[in-house]
C-alpha cells in the first residue's frame, strides 16, 4: 500500500503543480493591465501564486494519503463491525472531537491568512533588498545597512508574533479534541470491558477487539488527519479558483473588430483617468486632443503629470474611465485588444531586461516576425547601437545576459537601453511610443537614437514622452501636461510666444545646460 500511494504521488503532484501555475499565470497575462494598480487585485495575486499553487500540490498527496488511510480504516471497520457493531459506533463517536478540532485548526489558519500574506510580502520585500545584486550598491554608497536590518527585524516580529498567536490558538483546539478523544477512547475501552464483563463477548474475542480498536483508531486517526489538511489545503484551492475567475472576468471582453491598419486620426475627447483601488484622485483630467496621421507629437511635463498613463491609454493599454478615445474614427473599446497591441510600439525608460540571449533580447520585439535572414534584426540593432554591444559579447548573439546563471553577462543601464530600443525597432508598428527612451544614453548613443527615431516616423505617427525639451523642437506639435491636465499645446515656437508654462520650463532647461538658442 505504501508503495503504491507513493508511486501515485510521484505521477500526480508535479502534474498538479504544473497546470495549477500554468493557469495562474495563463489569466495573470491575460488580464487588463489596470488590475495591476489595485493593491487588492495584487494581493489576491499573491496569495493565490503562492498559498494557492502550494496547496494545490499538498492536496494532490494528501488525498491520495487519504484515499490511502481510508482503505484501512475499511478494512479495520469490518472487522471491528463484525465483532461487535457497537464497539464501531462507539469509537466513531470518541474520535468526532478531534476532527472537529482539527477543521477548527484549520479555519484558525485561513482566517489568519490575509495578515500572514500581508506581514510576508513585508518582510520578503526588505529581505530582497538586503540579497538582490541591484540593490546592494546603494545600500552600501548611503551607509543603510543598519536601517535595512531594522526594518526586516521590525516586519519579522511582527510576522512571528502572528504566526505565534496562530499557532498557540491552533495548539489550543487540537490539544482541546485529542483530550476528549482519548476521554472517548478510554470510554470504549470501558464498554468493551462491560461487554466482557455481561458475557456479551468471550475473551478470545475481546482480545481481538482490543487490537482492532487499536488499529481502527490510528486508521481513523490517520484519516482524520488527512481530511484535516485536505479542509484547510481545500480553503485555500477556493481562493485559487476564485481569483481564476475574477482574474477571467478582469480579462477584457473578445471583440470582433481588428483596429484599422494605421491608426489614422487620434482623437481623445473629454478623457479622464483613475487608477483602480487607489484613492488619490484622478490621474487624467478632460484631456481633449487630436493627433493628425503621420505626426510626431511629444508629451512634456514633470513627473507624476501623467504623460506615460496618457501613452498607455492611446495605446489602448487602459481604459478610459470617462471620454472616449478613437482611432480613424473607431472606439478602441470596440476593437481587439490583440489587433490593437499589434499596432503599436512601446520603448519605456525601464524595460524588462530578459534573462535570455541577446538575440531573444532584441527578437522578443516580435517574436513572431519572420526574418529568416535576420536582416529587420541586424537593421535594429544597428539602428539602435546595440550592434556593437552584442559584438563585444563573448558569444555575441547567443551570450545569456543574466548574471545570475553560471556563463551569463550583465550589461550597463545604458547597454540594456540600446537593446531596448532595437527591440522597438524590430517591431515595427504604425504607432511608435517613445517613453524617456534615451534617458539612460549617452550623447553619442542618444543621437544615433533620435536619428533612428526621424528615420522611423515616416509614415508612423510617434508619440514622444521626454523631459529633454531641446530634442522637441522639430515635433508636429508639443502637450504640456500638469497635474493630470492638459495645459498647454502648440509647436515649439508657438509655446515660447506664448510665454508660459512650457517657455519657463524650456528657458530653465537651456540656462541649466549652458545652451543657447536662438530664435529664428
Amino acid at each position: 500500500m505504501d508503495v503504491g500511494t507513493q508511486m501515485a504521488k510521484a505521477r500526480m503532484v508535479p502534474k498538479v503543480h504544473r497546470l495549477a501555475e500554468e493557469d495562474l499565470f495563463r489569466v495573470s497575462l491575460q488580464v487588463d493591465l489596470a488590475s495591476f494598480d489595485d493593491p487588492g487585485f495584487y494581493d489576491q495575486l499573491h496569495r493565490a501564486r503562492d498559498r494557492g499553487v502550494m496547496h494545490m500540490e499538498g492536496a494532490t498527496a494528501s488525498l491520495v494519503e487519504a484515499l490511502s488511510a481510508a482503505f484501512a480504516v475499511a478494512g479495520a471497520a469490518v472487522a471491528l463491525l463484525w465483532l461487535h457493531p457497537v464497539l464501531l459506533l462507539i469509537l466513531v463517536l470518541a474520535l468526532l472531537p478531534e476532527g472537529w478540532a482539527a477543521l477548527n485548526a484549520a479555519r484558525l489558519q485561513y482566517a489568519g491568512m490575509p495578515t500572514t500574506i500581508a506581514l510576508t510580502r513585508q518582510t520578503q520585500m526588505m529581505a530582497e533588498l538586503a540579497t538582490q545584486r541591484e540593490s546592494a550598491p546603494e545600500i552600501r554608497a548611503n551607509q543603510a545597512q543598519d536601517y535595512v536590518l531594522s526594518e526586516y527585524g521590525r516586519c519579522a516580529t511582527l510576522l512571528q508574533d502572528h504566526l505565534v498567536n496562530l499557532g498557540l490558538a491552533e495548539a489550543r483546539s487540537m490539544a482541546w479534541g485529542r483530550f476528549l478523544s482519548g476521554l472517548g477512547l478510554v470510554g470504549t475501552f470501558l464498554a468493551l470491558a462491560l461487554m466482557l464483563h455481561a458475557q456479551w463477548l468471550d475473551l478470545a474475542v475481546a482480545g481481538t477487539a482490543v487490537i482492532a480498536i487499536r488499529s481502527t483508531s490510528a486508521s481513523l486517526a490517520r484519516l482524520m488527519q488527512m481530511a484535516h489538511e485536505l479542509f484547510e489545503k481545500g480553503l485555500y484551492i477556493t481562493d485559487y479558483r476564485e481569483f481564476v475567475e475574477q482574474s477571467t472576468q478582469r480579462s477584457r471582453p473578445a471583440k470582433s473588430a481588428s483596429a484599422p491598419t494605421h491608426p489614422g486620426r487620434i482623437k481623445l475627447n473629454q478623457v479622464s483617468f483613475c487608477y483602480p483601488g487607489v484613492d488619490r484622485g484622478m490621474a487624467l483630467r478632460e484631456i481633449s486632443m487630436v493627433i493628425e496621421p503621420g505626426q510626431t507629437i511629444a508629451l512634456v511635463g514633470e513627473n507624476g503629470s501623467g504623460k506615460t498613463t496618457l501613452a498607455k491609454l492611446i495605446a489602448g493599454l487602459y481604459h478610459p474611465s470617462s471620454g472616449q478615445i478613437t482611432w480613424d474614427g473607431v472606439d478602441l473599446l470596440e476593437m481587439a485588444s490583440e489587433s490593437l497591441a499589434d499596432r503599436v510600439v512601446m520603448v519605456q525608460q525601464g524595460p524588462i531586461r530578459w534573462p535570455r540571449s541577446a538575440l531573444d533580447n532584441v527578437r522578443l520585439g516580435r517574436h513572431t516576425r519572420i526574418d529568416p535572414d535576420a536582416a529587420a534584426l541586424l537593421e535594429a540593432a544597428k539602428q539602435a547601437r546595440a550592434l556593437e554591444v552584442i559584438e563585444g559579447l563573448p558569444e555575441g548573439w547567443q551570450t545569456l545576459l543574466s548574471p545570475e546563471f553560471h556563463g551569463g553577462q550583465d550589461l550597463s543601464a545604458g547597454q540594456w537601453q540600446r537593446l531596448a530600443v532595437a527591440r522597438g525597432l524590430y517591431r515595427d508598428a504604425p504607432l511608435v511610443i517613445w517613453d524617456e527612451p534615451t534617458a539612460p544614453l549617452d550623447a553619442k548613443a542618444e543621437h544615433a537614437v533620435y536619428e533612428s527615431l526621424r528615420k522611423l516616423a515616416r509614415d508612423r505617427t510617434v508619440i514622444l514622452i521626454t523631459h529633454r525639451l531641446a530634442s522637441i523642437r522639430n515635433a508636429d506639435q508639443i502637450f504640456l501636461l500638469e497635474r493630470g491636465s492638459l495645459v498647454e499645446y502648440g509647436r515649439h515656437p508657438e509655446l515660447l510666444q506664448m510665454d508660459g508654462r512650457y517657455a519657463e520650463l524650456y528657458r530653465l532647461q537651456t540656462k541649466l545646460h549652458g545652451l543657447e538658442e536662438r530664435d529664428d
